[in-house]
């Protein structure tokens, strides 16, 4: 599933069972090169914003920490 033609539907029909997939892809940091990590953590990112049920066991992956960007 591509991030960018992710849509609401998409992720409501997402289970528990496929976030712990995606998951486990990115805690295992197993991938053929790096752009595939980073789709899979938009992917996660994408989730975390609209079903934050799903992604908040994993929210430690995407390493968000607020930043003073002023």
């Amino acid at each position: 599933m591509s991030v960018q033609n992710l849509s609401k539907q998409d992720v409501a029909a997402l289970t528990a069972e496929d976030v712990a997939q995606l998951a486990q892809r990115l805690e295992n940091d197993d991938y053929t090169d790096a752009f595939e990590g980073l789709k899979d953590w938009h992917l996660l990112r994408a989730i975390a914003f609209q079903r934050e049920d799903l992604a908040e066991p994993y929210l430690y992956l995407l390493d968000n920490e607020t930043y003073d960007e002023a």
